[in-house]
């Protein structure tokens, strides 16, 4: 069973910055989607951003402008760099790596974002 391991996680301060990353344990040779998703408390887990295996980014209209996804293929590795972070940033990080057809649908056990002064 394939994990996925995420890093970079912690508390920072209204403006800061702080980059996720997120690396699978065992090598996967295709991964179509790549993606992270925030679960703020007594919320549902949201999109926060992903990119396709062709490296087309897309992302929530509150991470645009601010928050960077990338993606290095050969380490399966995806990272989410965040900047000019916000109070309402705040949530669990989760990272998850897709198949379209379905073969696969990992999650990572997520990272938890503190956005305080």
């Amino acid at each position: 069973q394939v994990q996925l391991v995420e890093s970079g996680g912690g508390l920072v301060q209204p403006g800061g910055s702080l980059t996720l990353s997120c690396t699978a344990s065992a090598i996967i040779a295709t991964i179509d989607e790549m993606g992270w998703w925030r679960q703020g408390a007594g919320k549902q887990r949201e999109l926060v951003a992903r990119i396709s295996s062709d490296g087309d980014p897309q992302y929530a209209d509150s991470a645009k402008g601010r928050f960077t996804i990338s993606r290095d293929n050969a380490k399966n590795t995806v990272y989410l760099q965040m900047s000019n972070m916000k109070a309402e940033d705040t949530g669990v990080y989760h990272c998850n790596f897709a198949q379209w057809n379905g073969d696969f649908d990992y999650w990572g056990q997520g990272t938890q974002i503190t956005v305080s002064s």
